[in-house]
């Protein structure tokens, strides 16, 4: 479903595929483990989203209009969050795959119909990915990408992505920070209710939604210096590689597109979208 204002995105054609992992990867690898004996008290919460839809049609949604978390507190033993660590040395900014057990496990604190398949998939929405985006001898911390939806009485509630940090501590081997949520956004969500049980079609919407897991201290890397690290922005684009090829693109800013295209002698390529190529809420 495409629901944003309509824009534009211009590229400048160049020779071969951009490989933005290039630069991310050091050559030191490191270990990183969990002592799977402690607990991890996780928080859930969804905020109402009867005021941020785009169909208001879908206040007439009871199941939609009660989403809630389904247990607002949870005690979880570290083993659970395993899933987030690779099975071997890695180094900083490689992405690994995320465990889907694991992953399951802790949206079923949000609604107990989770599902990582995607109910519309083109090819490139599904998948679960981490990698190292900072570490010293003490701490490490890791960010995650998971694709999710769940699957409500007669019909879907898709999320745009699951963002989220694992901050670990090295030494004690103990979970210091995790967060799982969905991102802001103009538009950070879609549904799909089959209004009518009898019909072949889905009345489709989209909207701005806050659901989250959380547990541990806010902040807890504020001032920390590190060995080694790349910037927020810089991991989160590694992991966004893995699921959409659009984003192999060189994309050009449209006020630098002329200037480039005069310097480098090549074509200039514009192409108008009416949503995010970059996640499912659309």
């Amino acid at each position: 479903m495409k629901t944003l204002t309509i824009g534009f995105l211009i590229l400048v054609v160049i020779t071969g595929q951009l490989n933005a992992n290039a630069d991310l990867t050091q050559n030191k690898k490191i270990t990183l483990n969990l002592d799977g004996a402690s607990e991890v008290l996780v928080k859930g919460f969804i905020a109402p989203i009867e005021e941020n839809l785009s169909e208001t049609s879908f206040k007439e949604w009871d199941t939609l209009m009660n989403l809630r978390a389904a247990t607002p507190e949870k005690r979880y033993p570290a083993s659970v969050f395993h899933t987030f660590l690779p099975d071997e040395p890695v180094s900083i900014g490689e992405p690994w795959k995320v465990e889907e057990k694991g992953a399951l496990t802790l949206l079923r604190q949000l609604h107990p119909n989770p599902s990582l398949d995607m109910h519309i998939n083109v090819g490139d929405s599904r998948g679960l990915w981490a990698c190292l985006r900072a570490y010293n001898d003490k701490f490490a911390d890791i960010v995650f990408r998971i694709h999710a939806e769940f699957k409500l009485e007669d019909g879907w509630f898709t999320p745009s992505q699951f963002a989220g940090h694992l901050v670990i501590d090295r030494i004690e081997e103990k979970v210091v920070f995790f967060e799982m949520y969905v991102p802001d956004g103009p538009i950070n969500f879609d549904v799909n209710w089959k209004k009518d049980k009898d019909a072949s079609y889905s009345v489709v919407a989209g909207g701005f939604c806050q659901m989250e897991l959380r547990a541990g201290i806010q902040d807890p890397l504020e001032n920390v210096e590190f060995t080694e690290s790349i910037p927020q922005e810089a991991a989160e684009h590694a992991l966004t590689l893995r699921f959409y090829k659009s984003q192999q693109i060189n994309w050009v800013p449209s006020d630098q597109v002329l200037e480039m295209a005069q310097t480098q002698q090549k074509p200039i390529h514009a192409i108008s979208i009416d949503g995010p190529l970059m996640d499912e809420s659309c």
